[in-house]
This record gives structure tokens, sequence and C-alpha cells, in this order.
């Protein structure tokens, strides 16, 4: 058995992104059917959905809304900006030059936010500086235009644009532990901008992109900006993707150490380090894998336990309710019936 798409999305998330179709006073369970999110899961502060349903609504909201910014500026970003202010950049010579094209492009197109390059040593910001119009901003407004604009420019330079640290300009939110994967750098709260930092000389990159690939990247855009790179010289990432690897058999600590060619101690000890450990990574990867299971398949329970190692339905069960805050069961008729 080839091991599905093992990436997870947590309810928050999920909430953050509806907030401009309730500010509209628009009913969400529409929009959470047409990507195949039960509205009972909405209550579940434990559950979570997957990448393919996350990146759905997305389409869905911007669709429907007939809006790139989702609801979330005091004026629409009609569908299609999105691309004019990526249009605006693949033709400048270096990222420096882009980021003050797409800055431009964007200021004539919303009064909301302006973009502003700060400087801090030999580190540059891309800043997000907002208008004083009244206007509640939410912080998943924040988020997402860091994280469009963070992917837009690594893709410019070819993919990878390593960022130091993030500061947003928020207090810090309940579901921050989840940052790590969409934020994955060092991350400040309650500072005087939100924006991502990154050593200036990247300033003179190169912009590698043209026409002819925007309209590739273009064509999945939503997918572009909200999957997580991959940062692959982790031990994490090493012990994870040993893990999948393995599946079905479920590598245990001794043999991933030993694939690794480190003790187990040692491999604890880096674990630790990087604020994790072996069995928090194999739950986690267990739990995203019978998320996707259970909304992509018509496995049995009995045959899920067994994919993931447990010894009987009740211990996976168990398990399962404890990581989502729902039983297997109850999930997947939720989610069927969407």
């Amino acid at each position: 058995m080839s091991p599905p798409s093992t990436i997870t999305i947590p309810i928050a998330f999920v909430h953050n992104m509806l907030h401009g179709v309730r500010a509209r006073g628009l009913s969400e369970t529409s929009f959470l059917a047409d990507a195949g999110i039960a509205d009972e899961l909405l209550s579940q502060t434990g559950s979570r959905v997957t990448v393919a349903q996350y990146i759905h609504l997305f389409k869905t909201i911007v669709e429907r809304l007939d809006d790139d910014g989702m609801g979330l500026h005091s004026r629409p970003l009609r569908r299609g900006c999105f691309a004019l202010i990526a249009r605006s950049a693949v033709s400048t010579p270096t990222l420096g030059v882009a980021i003050h094209r797409i800055a431009r492009t964007y200021r004539l197109l919303q009064d909301d936010v302006q973009i502003q390059i700060l400087r801090d040593g030999k580190q540059a910001g891309f800043a997000l500086a907002f208008t004083d119009n009244g206007k509640q901003v939410s912080d998943f407004l924040h988020e997402l235009l860091l994280r469009v604009f963070w992917r837009l420019l690594a893709w410019l330079v070819g993919g990878d644009l390593p960022v130091t640290r993030f500061t947003f300009a928020f207090e810090r939110p309940l579901y921050a532990d989840s940052y790590n994967r969409i934020f994955p750098s060092p991350q400040t709260f309650d500072c005087a901008h939100s924006a991502f930092w990154f050593d200036e000389t990247l300033l003179k990159q190169r912009v590698r992109q043209d026409e002819t690939s925007l309209s590739s990247f273009l064509k999945n855009a939503q997918a572009n900006v909200i999957l997580p790179p991959r940062n692959l010289n982790t031990v994490s990432a090493c012990v994870r993707n040993q893990l999948l690897n393995t599946l079905p058999q479920w590598s245990n600590l001794a043999s991933t150490a030993a694939s690794l060619n480190i003790s187990s101690a040692t491999l604890q000890r880096k674990l630790s380090a990087e604020g994790t450990s072996f069995q928090a990574l194999k739950d986690a990867l267990r739990r995203d894998h019978a998320i996707v299971r259970l909304n992509t398949s018509t496995v049995s329970l009995h045959e899920l336990a067994c994919e993931l190692a447990f010894s009987d339905v009740a211990s996976f069960q168990r398990a399962f309710k404890g990581w989502t805050g729902s039983a297997p069961g109850a999930y997947r008729i939720m989610t069927a019936s969407h």
C-alpha cells in the first residue's frame, strides 16, 4: 500500500479562512459543503481537515466571493488581482525590484495595507503597514498576506527564500503551536509590524521566472501558497521520511535510529532540541494518515487500525479520540454526509 498525502490542517485555520465569509453575513455551511468539510468539525478544537479540503475551501471562497482577498479587505480584490500582482514582478531583474513592483501594484488595488521594506542590521523585512481606517483587521489577514507574498517571492527566485524570522503585529493566538509548519522559522508576537525577515543580500537575487512559468504557477496558485515547504535538513524531517518509507510496518525508535546511523539516545536528544519526540512524530503521522484515509477511502476501522499498527480497533478509537476529540466512526459519518 502506498501512503497517501499525510499533511492535515488544524480546524483553527478553517475558522480563520471563513472570517471573510462570516464578515459578509453569509452562511458558511455551503462553503464547507463544497469543500467536503462537515459543519460539526468546527466545534471540535482538536479536529483537522485534509490539505485537499483546505485548498478546495480556499478556491471556493475566492470563486464564490469573486475576491482574491477572500473578503478580508474593505473592498474586494476581484479575481485576477493576484495574477496581476505576480505578473508585475516576473519581468523584473532582481528580487528587490520585484518587491517594489509588487508593493506598488498591490497599493493600486486596495486601501487597507501597504508593503514596506524594513532594515534591521543585515536583515531585510517584508513588512505590512495597515492603514488607520477604523476597520478591524483579522489576524488571518496578517497570516495570509505574509504566507502568500513569501511563497510568491520564493517562487520568483527559483523556489527558495530562507526566512530568518517571522514577526506578527498581534498577540500570540491560542493555535500558535500550529504555526511551525506554515511559518517554519522563529516567531515573535506583539511586534510593530507583521513581517518576514531574510538576509538583505537576497534582494539582489535574480528573478528566474517568466510568463510561461507564471501560467503554470497560477493554475494551482492556492496550493502553491498554502502547502508548507519541506525543510528536509531537520532530524524531525528525516524521522518522518523514514516512518513513511517503512509503511505499513511503522518502524520503532531503535530501527529508525539505526537507519540514521545514530543511537536511540542521540536521536531522542536531537528531537528534543527541535521541540518534539519520536513518539510525538509517530502519533502525528498516524493521526494524519487516519484522517486522510477516513476522508478518501472506504477502509474499515479494523483495517485502518491494522494499517496504523494498533493491536485492535478499540485502541485505535481511543487514540484517535485523544488526537482529534472525535471517534473515527463519527468523523467518517460527518465527512461522508457532505
